[in-house]
């Protein structure tokens, strides 16, 4: 990947979806937004983009980034790589939507970072194991986006999400 042109995005909202003409990045919001619905709404009408469908990814001032779904029967996958980060209100909006337990009191490792909630096989559809997903997640050395540009680039998509955030 080249190196931004201008300052680096730190928060920014995409849907990402796979017609059949390769990858499609749309950026949603410069900044990662708090309005769940409308993050939700993004996802389109279930099944009118085939399958695997399209997701959308916020990544939320480099502390943490969701990936929401449609999953079998319209129901919503939800992944959140830091389900600590409850002071944050699309973090807390994600977690109680869809029932993501968080336990704060062991939630840390000795490093105190937090680690994902939610759906791990959210991207096992296109290639990306829930194993894999977890190493990525979990790195300590690691921004959220950068986490979402390491998923990008072993999916294949990493070109058109650098030219749609511009980073």
């Amino acid at each position: 990947m080249s190196a931004p042109e201008g300052p680096e995005r730190t928060s920014f909202a995409v849907r990402v979806s796979r017609p059949s003409s390769g990858w499609r990045v749309e950026l949603l919001a410069d900044d990662a937004g708090d309005e769940l619905p409308v993050l939700e709404r993004a996802l389109g009408e279930v099944g009118a983009d085939g399958w695997p469908p399209p997701f959308v990814l916020v990544v939320d001032s480099r502390l943490y980034f969701v990936v929401l779904r449609h999953g079998p029967g319209g129901m919503v996958r939800a992944l959140i790589s830091d389900a600590t980060m409850l002071e944050w209100v699309l973090a807390a909006e994600v977690v109680e939507r869809y029932g993501i337990g968080v336990d704060t009191e062991g939630a840390f490792d000795d490093d105190e970072a937090g680690w994902p909630g939610g759906d791990l096989d959210v991207f096992a559809d296109d290639g990306l194991p829930h194993e894999e997903l977890r190493a990525i997640v979990t790195a300590d050395d690691l921004w959220a986006d950068e986490m979402v540009h390491r998923i990008a680039a072993r999916l294949g998509f990493a070109d058109e999400l650098a030219a749609a955030v511009g980073a």
